[in-house]
């Protein structure tokens, strides 16, 4: 027979140790992210972490309540490639903008059939009776609303680093990159245009130009430089050099484009989602000596 009063079982054994438990009772765990986060900002503080090892965690934990619709690359801004275009129209194209990855459209510019790699126009150099189509590679789609930490563990799984973001109607939002979604963890990734921020937003070059950030504001410029900066629209207000400059040609910068201000010349250096990053400035009078 089974004995009608079966032993006990023990308690599972609690391993903590007394000092441990108390401070647990004194000084419970964070119960939301924002908790999360300050607890996170006194461990730097005390010196636990480090101030870079802090802003790295906070991204990510940030990063796991954001969408690919937050930082995503507007349809506004794309650097598309037509495939219509001539071979020479499209190669210049492509150089002008300085990317590594193009989306492709065929008519409209809703209708992308495919990305393409720069690298990959070197094969038609080598071999021009090949389809540009045939280079190609197939495009990847994402809803606005799809999390960044998913996104990011299919970047690495499938190896696309570029995904046209869709709406919910199904038209193209945006686009975004690996490299957009990493930034959200570590900040911007530096490339050979970008400067450190502590050099500033303008600095002289070595041929006595300047380099000019294109989100410099127009006073500091105008400072800067000793000149007057006026829209030809005197209704028009702008806060960047940037705006300023795109308002006046009428379109977004390309790389290579020049454009004369107020006497200096502005030369569009680097430019990144739409925008442009960097300006090589030089007074007229210099570049006529």
């Amino acid at each position: 027979m089974s004995d009608p009063y079966p032993a006990r079982l023990p308690d599972r054994e609690d391993k903590r140790t007394f000092l441990r438990k108390l401070a647990e009772f004194l000084h419970p765990g964070p119960d939301s992210t924002a908790e999360l986060i300050e607890t996170l900002a006194e461990a730097e503080e005390n010196n636990i972490i480090g101030a870079e090892s802090r802003m790295m965690l906070e991204g990510v934990i940030r990063m796991a309540d954001m969408t690919a619709g937050d930082v995503m690359v507007p349809a506004t801004r794309m650097d598309l490639v037509n495939i219509g275009e001539p071979h020479d129209a499209l190669l210049h194209g492509v150089i002008d903008a300085g990317h590594s990855r193009f989306p492709v459209f065929e008519g409209e510019r809703e209708n992308i059939i495919g990305i393409l790699l720069a690298k990959d126009l070197l094969k038609l150099q080598r071999a021009p009776e090949h389809n540009i189509r045939a280079l190609l590679r197939p495009a990847v789609f994402v809803p606005e609303s799809k999390g960044l930490n998913d996104l990011l563990r299919e970047f690495r799984g499938n190896r696309n680093h570029l995904a046209i973001v869709i709406d919910e109607f199904g038209r193209v939002a945006g686009l975004i990159t690996i490299e957009d979604v990493l930034e959200q963890i570590v900040g911007e990734i530096e490339d050979e245009f970008d400067i450190a921020q502590d050099e500033g937003d303008i600095y002289g070059l070595a041929d006595r130009t300047y380099r000019v950030s294109g989100d410099t504001p127009i006073e500091r410029v105008e400072d800067a430089f000793g000149v007057k900066l006026v829209s030809t629209d005197p209704q028009d207000e702008f806060d960047t050099i940037g705006g300023l400059i795109a308002h006046q040609m009428g379109h977004v910068p390309k790389r290579g484009e020049r454009h004369v201000l107020a006497g200096l010349n502005f030369v569009v250096m680097h430019t990144k989602g739409g925008a442009v990053k960097w300006f090589k400035v030089s007074p007229l009078a210099n570049e006529s000596a």
